[in-house]
């Protein structure tokens, strides 16, 4: 899909991903001490702003303008402080500036070809601070035959083992597993890869 289609997607209802953030991102994020993070394909702005909630400069970047302005939306309804840690960038994010000294660098459902995977994890490593972490979460490749939704071309989907043999060596994978996610449609096969930064 094009930043286009997305627009359409966006624009076609009002929440495409719901209000509430992602569980996972909840539960691995909760631990963390606030700092800079960077949402990678943020949407409407769900995660990023829960983040904010909790103290964490966020800066949210999606290629669709149409999500954005609802996460603009969104995030204004917040208290002012928690507004004021939000950041939103419309870009391509395989060319999107990440900036450096990032603690929390999250990649939801990032589906690129599978020759451009390397390049975007290579950028989101070397945006991250020492001790920083990186949280990938997608569909995993077993999704297409044994699960439900999500994109249906296998080259775009990924298993544990294919992320962690892009990331540098000395990154600490705190795991790398499938995760099952329970939809209305059925039970999808995620893939979730946590790792830090020394």
């Amino acid at each position: 899909m094009d930043a286009h289609e997305w627009d359409d997607r966006y624009s076609a209802q009002e929440l495409v991903w719901g209000a509430p953030p992602n569980e996972v991102v909840v539960e691995l994020a909760t631990g963390l001490p606030a700092g800079r993070a960077v949402d990678l394909g943020c949407g409407e702005g769900r995660n990023a702003l829960w983040l904010a909630t909790r103290g964490w400069a966020v800066e949210g970047i999606d290629f669709s303008g149409v999500a954005l302005d609802k996460a603009r939306r969104i995030a204004a309804a917040a208290p002012a402080a928690v507004a004021e840690r939000l950041t939103w960038t419309e870009a391509d994010l395989t060319t999107a500036d990440l900036g450096t000294g990032v603690d929390l660098m999250l990649v939801g459902y990032i589906h690129l070809p599978s020759d451009e995977r390397p390049r975007l994890l290579r950028r989101t490593q070397d945006a991250l601070a020492p001790g920083g972490a990186l949280l990938v979460l997608g569909h995993h490749s077993r999704n297409i035959d044994e699960g439900v939704g999500g994109p249906q071309d296998p080259d775009i989907l990924f298993t544990p083992d294919d992320i962690t043999a892009l990331l540098d060596e000395d990154m600490q994978v705190g795991f790398a597993r499938e995760l099952f996610r329970e939809t209305s449609g059925g039970t999808a096969i995620d893939t979730l890869v946590f790792a830090r930064k020394p």
